[in-house]
């Protein structure tokens, strides 16, 4: 058993899980942030395993860690105090990474997309989340740029100003290309029609994760009982060459996915979202950015272009909620229901003012 008392004297310890855009981005921005210590790789794909830490996440030199491709000799190794979990997207195989995290004593913050509100996606394995959390005394919490900022998030702190609310709108249109190839693959990007469709019937194309999230997040933030949530989903057919490190998109073949989701209250619509993805939008005269529209007292709009970057954002996100985490009860936690994360801007400990008494493995 060691501690990190509020003067937190120590470097905050940190377990990267994920070897993709994300984890990779995650873990240089780790690097980057006074008081936060990149403490060790896990990578779910078998050839990464043993490759040195610095190459990997694109750095021009070498770190003294090693990828692990077994999470057990990952933590082992780290002895992290938080880990950021960047290997999926679902809360079924999320969660089977943060219970072994969680029963190690490590807090966790996991930018898979249904894990921004898992309580929607299954009750009883959000109990057992929160339970578990608190049985060992860490906290854990799903962030991201959408969900877990624009399409919920930052609706929610707009509600705020707000005496009565009929009815929200909100819209992210954004550039997929920060992203690689299985959130690609996931928008059914490279694809023709006909194989988008099949797509959709299969389950390999998905479109956006994270509606159901997002739209619960906010209702029940707002008192609210959703009745149903309709939700469409067509592609978006390019009529440019669009070129990708990871593919290239033909004219008339799908460069991305048109969601949307609309959920009913008393039999009325009252929150939809809408989130056309694509690579290169601009090649076919689309500008992104993100507008959020409350229909109240009084009327609220925001409305911003370019986009907020998502790769970026997801990055800095899982980052500087890290602090925020720390310093929360122990349990599962919804970034509607802790403090809003700031960025980190000076050394990550100052910023961390509570006692943790942190189980490590000898």
């Amino acid at each position: 058993m060691t501690s990190v008392n509020s003067r937190v004297v120590d470097p905050v310890r940190v377990l990267v899980l994920g070897s993709g855009q994300m984890g990779c981005g995650i873990a240089r921005l780790v690097l980057d942030k006074p008081g936060l210590e990149l403490a060790g790789l896990f990578a779910k794909r078998s050839e990464r395993a043993g490759m040195n830490v610095g190459r990997a996440i694109g750095l021009e030199r070498d770190l003294d860690l090693g990828i692990h491709t077994d999470l057990t000799t990952a933590i082992d190794e780290a002895e992290p105090h938080v880990a950021v979990q960047a290997t999926c997207s679902r809360l079924s195989a999320a969660s089977v990474e943060i219970a072994a995290l969680l029963r190690r004593s490590i807090h966790v913050v996991s930018i898979a997309e249904e894990m921004a509100y898992p309580a929607h996606r299954s009750p009883a394995l959000a109990d057992e989340l929160h339970a578990l959390a608190t049985a060992h005394g860490v906290g854990v919490v799903g962030t991201g740029i959408n969900p877990g900022f624009v399409l919920d998030l930052l609706v929610i702190a707009l509600s705020g100003v707000c005496s009565e609310i009929r009815s929200i709108a909100a819209e992210r249109v954004n550039d997929l290309c920060p992203y690689g190839p299985t959130v690609l693959a996931s928008q059914g990007v490279g694809l023709d029609r006909e194989a988008f469709v099949r797509g959709l019937d299969d389950g390999s194309v998905v479109g956006h994760y994270g509606f159901p999230e997002s739209i619960h997040m906010i209702a029940d933030t707002l008192g609210w009982d959703i009745e149903h949530i309709d939700e469409q989903r067509t592609p978006i057919i390019t009529t440019v060459r669009r070129v990708t490190p990871w593919l290239t998109v033909e004219p008339g073949m799908v460069a991305g996915c048109l969601h949307q989701a609309v959920a009913y209250r008393r039999g009325e619509p009252v929150i939809k979202l809408l989130h056309p993805q694509q690579i290169h939008p601009k090649l076919d005269g689309v500008d992104t950015g993100d507008r959020i529209e409350i229909s109240g007292t009084p009327d609220v709009r925001l409305a911003g272009s370019p986009e907020i970057p998502g790769g970026q954002a997801t990055c800095a996100l899982a980052v500087n909620m890290i602090p925020r985490l720390l310093n929360a009860a122990p349990g599962l936690h919804t970034a509607a229901g802790l403090p809003v994360p700031a960025a980190l801007l000076g050394d990550a400990r100052q910023q961390i003012r509570q006692r943790l008494a942190l189980h490590r493995h000898d």
